[in-house]
């Protein structure tokens, strides 16, 4: 098998993962127009959210977890890995044909789940019926998302990169269709989501029937190798589910405030992008990586391919969260407030976006430090860590709630993370030099933290005047542009002008 192209790789996944989060915010910018902050919305958002929760706790929470470095290592070795990949695309298929089923049926208690506050409110029953509507959206997307981790292994990123655009193009077409023809926007919105499944799981299908791998649905069957697939997954599944865990907490505590579960999702959307070109790109690219090479014996190559992982992460996250933290409002402002979002949702919005924004670093680098886990089929340390995760979220985010309001469940996400990381760092420790940082990424580490504080004090002084500019009538979306190239401009020079300092003092902290 010819090696991955870590670089070239990153940047086909996070081009692909940008196009997807600038039509995501789109899709976005059209549900604020349309439907604000108001009960349809928020009955939408908690009813798409089940799937989503799910699809990552059974797809990429889990399984795939489990079932890239195995399908990676029977790839490199010659192991009849076509009919693994076809074994386990039936196994996983029949497990949510069943569940997707007794879904429809305790749908109720589904949604009370996700949002108690909506029970005895008009949400609660637009809810369930949006639910029973999205809810078969998981057996498509997981399914879709197996296929993704077979092309991922084969080193054919572009497809399965590409897929989640498929979902928001299907999304904006199904409002603006709904809105032309005087239908109910949410239910288009409904709609919508498993029509989109199917698009994405056909794309991909062909893209791995192109590669090699025509992936032939036939009854499930319990082999050998499907049950250490299980036992590695196992504990993959409850980490994934301590992460939903995470995010059911903070629906349930945004769900007695009005407008909160809204004001969340949309704050998430944007710390999710600059976290989906980065974190899900690396995460994407590094765990077949990393698979291959324990693979075939390559150590060396596989610390370098994590150092470089963690340099690029920091590069982009670190920049992207100081400007999460130092100029909300105005990105809120720009993207979504309009028709039924006004400022003042733009204004709580934009709170907990700069909350996310302290946590976005941890979230990235939880991308990187995890395939070292996983990548020796170690699925139990991960899972363990994230439990004690849990429980700094919940504690923050329903202890803090009388004080900070909705905005507790943000940063009861953001501690959480960095918890969750440094738990994970200090046990990576045990691998050797496999996860240990080399003198390049020591060298750039305090370059970047340098240059993105300097960015951010240029950043506090130009949304002084930029924040009033972009108030003004057509200059919104100018305003805003002109803000992030200088942020991004100054970042880039200072970065140049600091990596020619030497900063000794700074290394010998990182090295410890």
């Amino acid at each position: 098998m010819k090696p991955i192209r870590l670089l070239s790789a990153f940047l086909t996944v996070g081009g692909w993962t940008l196009a997807s989060r600038v039509f995501g915010f789109g899709r976005d910018i059209l549900i604020a127009a349309f439907l604000g902050a108001g009960p349809v919305a928020e009955a939408f958002l908690v009813a798409f959210a089940l799937p989503n929760m799910f699809r990552r706790f059974f797809a990429e929470g889990a399984f795939n977890t489990a079932f890239v470095p195995m399908f990676s290592k029977k790839l490199e070795k010659d192991r009849d890995p076509l009919t693994f990949a076809r074994d386990a695309f039936a196994g996983l298929g029949g497990i949510l044909i069943v569940f997707t089923l007794i879904a429809q049926l305790a749908m109720p208690g589904l949604v009370l789940l996700m949002a108690s506050g909506f029970a005895d409110d008009a949400r609660f029953d637009m809810a369930v019926q949006m639910g029973r509507i999205t809810f078969p959206y998981i057996l498509f997307i997981s399914l879709a998302a197996l296929l993704s981790g077979v092309l991922n292994a084969l080193g054919r990123f572009t497809a399965a990169a590409a897929a989640p655009v498929v979902l928001n193009i299907i999304l904006v077409i199904a409002m603006l269709t709904g809105a032309a023809l005087g239908a109910d926007i949410g239910m288009a919105l409904a709609w919508g989501v498993p029509l989109a499944g199917v698009a994405q799981l056909v794309l991909v299908w062909i893209a791995a029937s192109r590669a090699g791998f025509r992936i032939v649905p036939h009854r499930p069957r319990l082999t050998p190798e499907l049950k250490r697939l299980a036992i590695i997954a196992f504990p993959a599944a409850m980490a994934g589910g301590v992460m939903q865990i995470n995010l059911l907490v903070g629906r349930q505590v945004a769900s007695f405030f009005d407008g909160a579960v809204a004001y969340l999702n949309y704050a998430d959307r944007l710390y999710q992008l600059p976290l989906g070109v980065v974190g899900i790109a690396i995460g994407v690219v590094l765990l077949p990586d990393l698979s291959r090479r324990l693979g075939a014996g390559d150590a060396a190559g596989g610390r370098d391919a994590v150092n470089r992982a963690a340099e690029f992460s920091l590069a982009l996250a670190v920049p992207a969260a100081v400007a999460l933290i130092m100029v909300p409002l105005p990105l809120v402002a720009v993207l979504f407030q309009r028709g039924a979002f006004e400022f003042r949702d733009a204004a709580l919005t934009a709170q907990a976006v700069a909350a996310y924004g302290w946590g976005l670093p941890a979230f990235v680098l939880i991308k990187v430090i995890s395939p070292v886990f996983f990548a020796r089929e170690d699925t139990k340390t991960p899972f363990r860590f994230a439990a004690i995760s849990m429980v700094v979220n919940v504690v923050v985010a329903v202890g803090a709630a009388p004080w900070l309001g909705f905005l507790a469940a943000a940063w009861g996400t953001t501690l959480a993370a960095w918890v969750n990381f440094a738990l994970l760092w200090r046990a990576s420790r045990r691998f050797g030099d496999a996860a240990k940082m080399d003198p390049r990424l020591v060298h750039a580490a305090p370059r970047i933290l340098l240059s993105a504080a300097l960015m951010g004090l240029l950043l506090a002084l130009l949304v002084r005047f930029f924040g009033e500019v972009i108030d003004l009538p057509g200059w919104r979306y100018p305003a805003l542009f002109a803000l992030v190239v200088m942020g991004a401009v100054t970042y880039g020079a200072l970065a140049l002008v600091t990596k020619a300092v030497t900063l000794a003092g700074l290394r010998k902290v990182v090295r410890r």
